[in-house]
């Protein structure tokens, strides 16, 4: 059997843009030529796509980096270069990724083939055709392409079943899910014979069906890591309702489903909100009368109580009738996941910038649109640095330095770039 991988950490990066040409037409019988340099292409972007094909992040443990190609630099004659070759990722569906830097949560994967973009490539630079005015026929610059997007990325699958299954180690978790579906868990009279979640699909007498969690056996602690609860608890979160499976032969019953009710709320996440039954198990090693006493001590603490034997049946059809009512009625629960989506890029409103000094001669310039430029100015350049700076004075940025004390000779920080502040020259 395949390990059930459930948590990685990957790195990824975007491709970078292709640079901008500098080029001329040299053509017979065209007049003077002019620019005629093409742009970049933009560099490949990554995707995640959600497979229900797919149970496990096994795959990202063999392969932990991805790099998507980088675009092409532009060309003579006007010739823009090819964009670079997008990745998709595929993982399995109910997977949550999170950027490592922010802590932000910023896909939740939880529909078969829903794709979110990543990492966006850098976008490719201008070539100088782009840049030719009636004032200006003969740029000698182009455009860098952009850098490309690099993240460190924890995955994180939380299973999507409609119906998770609790209770303690032998309790009969897995007896039950091998009866009622076509799963095969293994089977074994010691604690924790499950060490990994199985899922199971119940065929309905409708013909659909919905799938069943059984997820590994909960102790006291759970919640901070005791036995495997902690591992695994996530997994029922999405759940529909719970089915708690309860040994009723072990003197300590109701106390074993008070432990476990008292873990999922110490855990948190809304588990302790979702809906129960109760499912009593192992009634064939029972006396009627006790079975009998055994659901009226359970109904002061649940209403919807069920006593079952996994090994003679027992009780089964009656259970899976009103499972069956209880999966048409209870949605899953409204996601709780905070998303905060972003594509690897600075989202800042490109009008939006500021401006702080931060000792008696240095300043610094940030803002969505102002690191963009930034990003796309070879300062080696010098007409590129004269138009940086002067799209900074069209935009304000020097009048609102100079009210901060700006003077001759003071350092500009603008993104990665430094430079130095000569007056009228900008």
């Amino acid at each position: 059997m395949a390990a059930f991988i459930d948590k990685v950490k990957i790195k990824i990066e975007s491709g970078r843009g292709g640079n901008g040409a500098v080029a001329w037409r040299r053509e017979k019988f065209v007049d003077k030529g002019g620019p005629a340099g093409g742009d970049g292409g933009r560099g490949g972007n990554i995707y995640f796509v959600a497979d229900e094909n797919m149970s496990t992040l096994l795959d990202f443990t063999y392969k932990s980096v991805y790099r998507a190609e980088d675009g092409q630099n532009g060309g003579n004659k006007n010739c823009h270069g090819k964009d670079g070759k997008d990745i998709f990722l595929k993982t399995p569906v109910g997977v949550i990724v999170r950027d490592l830097k922010t802590g932000k949560v910023i896909a939740d994967l939880d529909e078969h083939e829903k794709t979110v973009l990543i990492a966006k490539g850098g976008r490719g630079g201008r070539g100088n055709a782009r840049f030719a005015t009636a004032q200006k026929r003969a740029p000698q610059f182009c455009e860098p392409g952009e850098a490309p997007v690099l993240r460190e990325l924890e995955l994180e699958l939380r299973l999507i079943a409609d119906v998770g299954l609790l209770g303690m180690p032998n309790a009969g978790k897995s007896s039950f899910i091998s009866k009622i579906s076509s799963a095969k868990p293994k089977i074994a009279d010691y604690p924790f014979t499950t060490l990994v979640p199985n899922l199971g699909v119940v065929k309905k007498p409708s013909g659909d069906g919905f799938v069943v969690a059984d997820i590994p056996g909960i102790i006291e602690g759970a919640h901070q890591g005791v036995g495997l609860g902690f591992e695994f608890l996530k997994h029922v979160q999405r759940c529909r309702f719970l089915i708690h499976i309860v040994d009723i032969s072990n003197e300590d019953a109701i106390e074993n489903y008070k432990t476990i009710n008292n873990e999922l709320k110490k855990y948190g996440e809304g588990l302790s909100s979702l809906y129960q039954v109760v499912m009593l198990n192992k009634t064939d090693i029972l006396d009627e009368i006790y079975v009998k006493n055994m659901i009226k001590n359970f109904k002061k603490f649940n209403k919807d109580v069920y006593a079952v034997s996994c090994a003679t049946g027992d009780g089964m059809e009656e259970f899976l009738h009103h499972l069956y009512k209880k999966t048409d009625e209870i949605p899953h629960p409204e996601n709780p996941i905070e998303i905060e989506y972003d594509d690897g890029f600075d989202n800042n409103d490109d009008s939006e910038y500021s401006v702080v000094k931060l000792n008696k001669n240095t300043f610094l310039v940030d803002g969505g649109k102002i690191r963009r430029l930034a990003g796309v100015t070879d300062i080696r350049n010098t007409q590129q640095m004269r138009r940086l700076a002067n799209i900074m004075d069209s935009m304000g940025v020097y009048q609102e330095l100079k009210k901060l004390g700006l003077k001759e000779q003071d350092t500009i920080l603008i993104a990665h770039i430094e430079t130095t502040y000569i007056g009228d020259y900008q």
